[in-house]
């Protein structure tokens, strides 16, 4: 396989009021066969992070068609789970709707952030949703104290399969608190109940990292599966790396064949993180995030195979 990187799509500025700090977690959605939509975190001056998208054409993602001038999912009521902002997790289609799954953040007094999950459904192709319940689908449990964090569900043979991480504690660096995390796996029958169970770890931390994340399953066949994940180390490499399974549970990482490295210079030149896959009749493409978790925007590479 072959990446061949393509640029720049979106950056940060002043264009919009809700979204000048960063966009993370770029989940490209097919909403038809000519129309890429860009879900993303939207971060604003105070780092809270609202759902919006960018929509751009699907044989052409440089191209953008359109910037949603609000938020598709704003910020929880005060005092929920999402009052703090939230990351998107995935977007899928689900019958005639589109289930978009998220992390909400709360701020308490005594940690840096909370994180649980949440869902939020669409019943007119994904331009509006509306979420199913105020309190999350996913939240802490003995095994996840700080939270969990659904960032791949995929609707197979009627179950809902999905892969989280789980936030059990912090790592310092330079006195700041940073998450720790590894990967884990659980199945849902309806996608909104989900169990409260530890769930099966899928991948631990490596050598030298203190957490690994973002989880992004790709079903190929019955019997190959693709997860790109983000993990950070502990001289603070944030990077993007692959592993692969036979049955979506157990993997084998192989971080070489991910091919997503920082550019010599320019906007991914010090980080190109969150890797989501998505094929269209045009070719199959890799939006990722670049510099500051997305302080510089987003972009793409497209993959030869």
């Amino acid at each position: 396989m072959k990446l061949i990187k393509k640029g720049l799509i979106y950056d940060v500025d002043n264009r919009i009021n809700w979204a000048t700090n960063s966009v993370l977690t770029p989940n490209p959605f097919l909403l038809d066969e000519e129309t890429i939509r860009v879900y993303g975190c939207f971060r604003d001056d105070q780092g809270m992070g609202r759902i919006g998208y960018v929509d751009v054409k699907a044989s052409n993602p440089k191209e953008v068609i359109k910037v949603s001038e609000k938020p598709v999912l704003d910020l929880g009521e005060d005092g929920m789970f999402d009052d703090n902002g939230m990351l998107l997790g995935d977007v899928l289609r689900v019958g005639s709707d589109v289930y978009m799954y998220y992390v909400g953040f709360q701020i308490p007094k005594k940690a840096k952030f909370i994180t649980c999950s949440g869902l939020a459904i669409s019943h007119d192709g994904g331009n509006t949703f509306e979420r199913v319940q105020q309190t999350p689908v996913a939240g802490r449990v003995p095994n996840a104290p700080f939270g969990r964090c659904i960032h791949t569900v995929l609707l197979d043979k009627g179950i809902f399969r999905i892969w989280y991480s789980v936030i059990q504690g912090w790592h310092y660096v330079g006195g700041k608190p940073y998450p720790k995390y590894d990967i884990r796996y659980v199945e849902s029958q309806d996608g909104i109940h989900i169990s409260d169970d530890e769930g099966v770890l899928c991948l631990p931390v490596g050598k030298n990292e203190y957490r690994i994340g973002r989880p992004r399953v790709i079903k190929r066949d019955d019997t190959h599966y693709e997860m790109r994940f983000t993990a950070d180390t502990y001289d603070k490499q944030y990077i993007s790396g692959i592993a692969y399974s036979s049955d979506g549970i157990h993997w084998e990482r192989r971080d070489e064949d991910g091919l997503l490295k920082p550019s010599a210079e320019g906007w991914d030149s010090k980080m190109a993180c969150y890797p989501v896959e998505i094929e269209t009749k045009y070719g199959t493409y890799l939006f990722y995030d670049g510099n500051g978790m997305g302080a510089t925007g987003f972009g793409y590479a497209e993959l030869i195979k």
